[in-house]
Protein backbone atom coordinates (compact mmCIF):
# COMPACT_ATOMS: atom_id res chain seq x y z
CA UNK A 1 0.00 0.00 0.00
CA UNK A 2 2.62 2.04 0.52
CA UNK A 3 4.44 1.63 -2.44
CA UNK A 4 1.23 2.76 -4.73
CA UNK A 5 1.27 6.25 -2.59
CA UNK A 6 4.68 6.60 -3.08
CA UNK A 7 3.98 6.29 -6.75
CA UNK A 8 1.36 8.40 -7.08
CA UNK A 9 3.06 11.24 -5.20
CA UNK A 10 6.24 10.72 -7.48
CA UNK A 11 3.28 10.80 -10.43
CA UNK A 12 1.46 13.91 -8.95
CA UNK A 13 5.32 15.71 -8.61
CA UNK A 14 6.71 15.11 -11.85
CA UNK A 15 3.57 16.26 -13.82
CA UNK A 16 3.70 19.13 -11.46
CA UNK A 17 7.42 19.93 -12.16
CA UNK A 18 6.87 19.36 -16.43
CA UNK A 19 4.43 22.33 -16.09
CA UNK A 20 6.30 24.37 -13.82
CA UNK A 21 9.16 23.97 -16.78
CA UNK A 22 6.53 24.62 -19.33
CA UNK A 23 5.66 27.79 -17.86
CA UNK A 24 9.12 29.21 -17.43
CA UNK A 25 9.91 27.87 -21.55
CA UNK A 26 10.43 31.13 -23.80
CA UNK A 27 7.80 31.41 -26.50
CA UNK A 28 9.03 30.96 -29.82
CA UNK A 29 10.22 34.21 -31.56
CA UNK A 30 7.61 35.79 -33.79
CA UNK A 31 4.96 33.50 -32.90
CA UNK A 32 3.02 36.39 -30.38
CA UNK A 33 2.96 40.17 -30.22
CA UNK A 34 1.65 42.71 -27.92
CA UNK A 35 -1.31 43.47 -28.27
CA UNK A 36 -2.51 47.10 -26.77
CA UNK A 37 -6.22 47.50 -25.54
CA UNK A 38 -7.68 44.20 -24.86
CA UNK A 39 -5.98 43.58 -21.19
CA UNK A 40 -8.12 43.11 -18.34
CA UNK A 41 -7.30 45.22 -15.18
CA UNK A 42 -4.45 43.72 -13.37
CA UNK A 43 -3.84 40.99 -15.92
CA UNK A 44 -1.80 42.63 -18.57
CA UNK A 45 1.65 41.56 -19.71
CA UNK A 46 4.67 44.01 -19.04
CA UNK A 47 4.97 47.63 -19.16
CA UNK A 48 1.87 49.43 -19.39
CA UNK A 49 2.97 52.82 -19.74
CA UNK A 50 3.61 55.64 -17.19
CA UNK A 51 3.19 55.07 -13.55
CA UNK A 52 3.20 51.31 -14.09
CA UNK A 53 6.28 48.55 -14.11
CA UNK A 54 4.93 45.45 -15.32
CA UNK A 55 2.89 42.80 -15.40
CA UNK A 56 -0.40 42.78 -13.66
CA UNK A 57 -0.77 46.65 -12.75
CA UNK A 58 -2.96 47.92 -15.33
CA UNK A 59 -5.75 49.82 -13.78
CA UNK A 60 -8.46 49.49 -15.85
CA UNK A 61 -10.04 47.05 -18.28
CA UNK A 62 -8.76 47.57 -21.90
CA UNK A 63 -6.35 50.64 -20.33
CA UNK A 64 -4.79 51.74 -23.79
CA UNK A 65 -1.18 51.31 -23.43
CA UNK A 66 -1.10 48.21 -21.39
CA UNK A 67 -0.54 45.01 -23.51
CA UNK A 68 -1.13 41.43 -23.39
CA UNK A 69 0.39 38.76 -25.82
CA UNK A 70 -1.41 37.67 -28.46
CA UNK A 71 -0.79 34.95 -31.16
CA UNK A 72 0.78 37.14 -34.76
CA UNK A 73 -1.37 38.06 -36.96
CA UNK A 74 -4.65 37.79 -34.21
CA UNK A 75 -4.28 41.54 -32.30
CA UNK A 76 -6.50 43.44 -35.08
CA UNK A 77 -9.01 41.01 -34.67
CA UNK A 78 -9.81 40.92 -30.89
CA UNK A 79 -13.23 43.33 -30.32
CA UNK A 80 -13.55 44.66 -26.75
CA UNK A 81 -16.24 46.78 -25.21
CA UNK A 82 -13.72 49.67 -26.27
CA UNK A 83 -13.13 49.34 -29.87
CA UNK A 84 -10.33 46.43 -31.20
CA UNK A 85 -6.63 45.75 -30.07
CA UNK A 86 -4.02 47.51 -31.77
CA UNK A 87 -0.45 47.20 -32.57
CA UNK A 88 0.53 50.23 -30.96
CA UNK A 89 -0.43 52.43 -27.71
CA UNK A 90 -3.50 54.60 -27.70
Amino acid sequence: MNTLKLAALAVAFSSFAAGAIAAETPVAAGTMEKCYGVAMAGHNDCKAGAGTTCAGTAKMDYQPNAWKNVPVGTCTSIKTPKGTGTLAPM
